[in-house]
């Protein structure tokens, strides 16, 4: 019996082993074609399955269930929203929004920013009410622009899906910040995709209140959006209600929720939510969010260690 251990380990020296053990690992006569592991991979005649692509399904989309994460420009460990089927007519990464009737916007602390009071890109997390990302949202602008114009400085800003797609680009022109002069006022061009403009916020004068209207690609007005005389988030939301064009119904809102004291204090870093009908045109819902980022930038962009607009408008 010994005789016959000794003579198979032999015939197989990368084993290596004492005489009376078998091999750890099947002979080189047993294991498979040149590149093969022991795992099974892509079958033969089939291509291999897309970037990203988490799963069985149609190409470039999550298994529902299965959630995303670790995708382009958000923090590991939060899963990213499925993303539906596509609606009729509906510009690509725009489906997303079909489902949703409440969107969560939230800015990231940037630590270089708090410690030196150097401006950096503003960098947002845009989830739905389960908390699971929707899209990521990106400042592109130049160091000189950001450090020299403020919060009225002008900017693109790149909105990301799960895919890591450009689905929206917002462009603010640089503009008048002052209520006093009611010409060259504020506004905000919304683009999905990038390039194909679907609407605009345009800001409409006014001696006391903050107001804007929400306009289609052809820049006819939809809806208004009217905010308190006082914006200040002291201790309490600031909510902009969305309106009819008559200013009668109330059909959503864009709320600028206090984050606490020593946020609000040190840091530019917002939460904002917005509420809209579930069965709005995503057309809108995109140029409402475009709303949100304006609104930001012309009140509470500022540290609390800045002047801030606070008070009346």
């Amino acid at each position: 019996m010994d005789k016959q251990n000794t003579q198979m380990n032999a015939s197989h020296p990368e084993t290596n082993l004492p005489a009376g053990y078998p091999p750890q690992y099947p002979p080189t006569a047993f294991q498979g074609p040149p590149g093969y592991n022991g795992y099974p991979g892509p079958q033969v005649g089939y291509p291999p399955p897309p970037a990203g692509h988490s799963g069985p399904g149609p190409a470039g989309f999550p298994v529902p269930n299965q959630p995303v994460y670790n995708q382009p420009g958000g923090a590991a460990g939060i899963p990213w929203m499925p993303a539906p089927p596509p609606p009729l007519n509906c510009p690509p990464g725009l489906e997303y929004l079909s489902q949703i009737d409440q969107i969560l916007i939230h800015q990231q602390i940037e630590l270089l920013e708090v410690l030196t009071g150097f401006e950096t890109n503003n960098k947002y997390e845009i989830k739905n009410s389960f908390g699971q990302r929707v899209y990521f949202a990106a400042e592109d602008t130049d160091c000189c622009t950001r450090n020299c114009c403020g919060p009225s400085r002008p900017f693109t800003l790149r909105i990301i899906d799960n895919m890591g797609r450009e689905v929206i680009t917002l462009e603010r022109p640089l503009r008048c910040n002052s209520c006093c002069c009611p010409c060259c006022l504020q506004e905000i061009e919304i683009q999905a995709p990038p390039g194909v403009p679907v609407g605009y916020v345009i800001q409409t004068w006014h001696p006391c209140l903050p107001k804007f209207t929400i306009q289609n690609e052809r820049r006819e007005d939809v809806l208004k959006i009217s905010g308190p005389c006082v914006v200040c988030s002291c201790c309490g939301d600031v909510d902009f209600e969305i309106k009819s064009l008559d200013e009668q119904c109330v059909v959503g809102k864009i709320s600028k929720h206090w984050t606490g004291i020593l946020k609000e204090a040190f840091t530019d870093a917002d939460n904002f939510g917005i509420q809209f009908p579930l069965d709005l045109d995503v057309k809108m819902k995109a140029v409402m969010m475009g709303a949100c980022f304006l609104i930001d930038f012309m009140f509470f962009e500022s540290t609390g260690s800045q002047e801030q607009k606070s008070g009346v408008w």
